[in-house]
């Protein structure tokens, strides 16, 4: 089976840039900036890696982001995520950046965008990787309820942009306080993908697709308890992307045997697997394939099944997902 998922080729759809560093990059840029507070000892770093709820995951995230101050942070963001998606045989990614977070850690809107271009066509030249952009809502982070966000993604635009995100703490944040934000954005030509139901109920899921007319939904967990919108999801053809060891990590499920995503697909719901902040987590795409063959019991006709939902979901060329899927149906499911 790890031969098989080695093999498979495979898209991500939910990664965050910040989030993807390994423990080595986040290393390098805690000890060049002492000043914010994150372990510069290796075993010290993996401590502070263990959260004890999705508000501490968020607190950790936002002191790790702020070690990011220049184009050249973000560039080796993008490099080492590259070249660990070669290493899993991902073949193309939608990689959400906090675009705004950036901006407030002292990164020029110019120096950002520039970093974003030139590591995306070295990720292609060296690691055979395609990535695409997502900017997203830090969540209440952006005090005016994302515009901020969507004017950035729309204005600057780097090649490779295709869709507009929401993550942060949902708790406080629901999704109907971000409509004006992500009116912006889908006039705009961008795909909107918010996270939803990851921490909160179905509720937040149905705010998404109505408020914000998710074209995808990220996490999207909680909609289990909820029959109606699971017929919605799976009669609108809503992907959701599932993230298992994140949400073991950050407390969204309390035991990875009563994760939702079985129940997901017996309901028809389109899933597909992502890592979201692998860095954090460890774990890397092969390693959430394997637990979901270990825990969920699928076989290799239903991981190809969510490498191929993976590809249908994303806004990749055409030419590149005809490809893709072709690859994957030549491994004999």
């Amino acid at each position: 089976m790890r031969d098989f998922i080695a093999a498979l080729p495979k898209v991500e759809l939910h990664v965050h840039l910040v989030g993807s560093a390994s423990p080595a990059t986040v290393l390098t840029l805690a000890r060049r900036h002492p000043q914010h507070g994150v372990p510069t000892d290796e075993a010290e770093l993996l401590r502070f890696y263990e959260f004890t709820d999705f508000g501490h995951f968020i607190d950790v995230y936002a002191a790790v982001n702020d070690l990011v101050t220049t184009g050249d942070d973000v560039a080796a963001l993008v490099l080492g995520l590259a070249e660990e998606q070669a290493r899993r045989n991902v073949r193309y990614a939608e990689v959400t950046v906090s675009a705004t977070s950036h901006l407030r850690a002292g990164i020029a809107p110019e120096e950002l965008g520039e970093a974003l271009t030139t590591s995306r066509e070295r990720a292609r030249a060296e690691h055979g990787v395609e990535l695409a952009w997502v900017f997203d809502i830090p969540g209440l982070w952006d005090r005016d309820f994302g515009l901020t966000s969507a004017k950035y993604a729309v204005t600057h635009r780097p090649p490779g942009t295709v869709g507009f995100g929401l993550g942060g703490f949902e708790a406080d944040a629901p999704r109907r306080a971000f409509r004006e934000a992500f009116t912006v954005a889908r006039d705009a030509g961008l795909h909107c993908v918010p996270h939803a139901g990851e921490t909160t109920g179905p509720d937040q899921v149905r705010e998404a697709l109505d408020e914000l007319h998710a074209e995808r939904i990220g996490h999207g967990v909680n909609a289990v308890a909820d029959p109606e919108l699971l017929r919605r999801l799976a009669a609108e053809g809503i992907t959701l992307e599932i993230c298992p060891t994140s949400n073991l990590r950050t407390g969204a499920v309390k035991d990875i045997k009563d994760h939702p995503l079985p129940r997901l697909l017996d309901a028809g719901v389109p899933v597909t697997l992502a890592t979201d902040d692998p860095g954090m987590f460890h774990t890397d795409l092969d390693r959430e394939y394997l637990l979901c063959h270990e825990v969920f019991g699928l076989g290799e006709a239903e991981l190809a099944e969510l490498a191929r939902t993976g590809v249908r979901a994303g806004f990749a060329p055409d030419d590149l997902k005809r490809s893709l899927l072709a690859e994957i149906d030549a491994l004999g499911h």
